[in-house]
């Protein structure tokens, strides 16, 4: 399946969750946001979200940072 992902089209094993893609891309679902077809994807709903050809999401990842002086 061909998703678009933060504006760039990805071509994807079909079948694929959301926490399946997140997994596939190598990110860690804890320090990511999703916006799935414009909307916010909650994390309490990723696990029935199935997604299909045409889908456009937008995935921001979280970076922690340390202490400046």
């Amino acid at each position: 399946m061909t998703l678009q992902i933060n504006g760039e089209q990805r071509d994807l094993p079909d079948g694929l969750t959301l926490p399946g893609l997140i997994e596939h891309l190598g990110m860690k679902a804890d320090r990511v946001a999703v916006e799935l077809n414009l909307e916010i994807a909650p994390r309490s709903n990723w696990q029935d979200v199935q997604l299909k050809s045409g889908d456009k999401l937008e995935i921001v990842h979280f970076v922690g940072g340390g202490i400046l002086d």
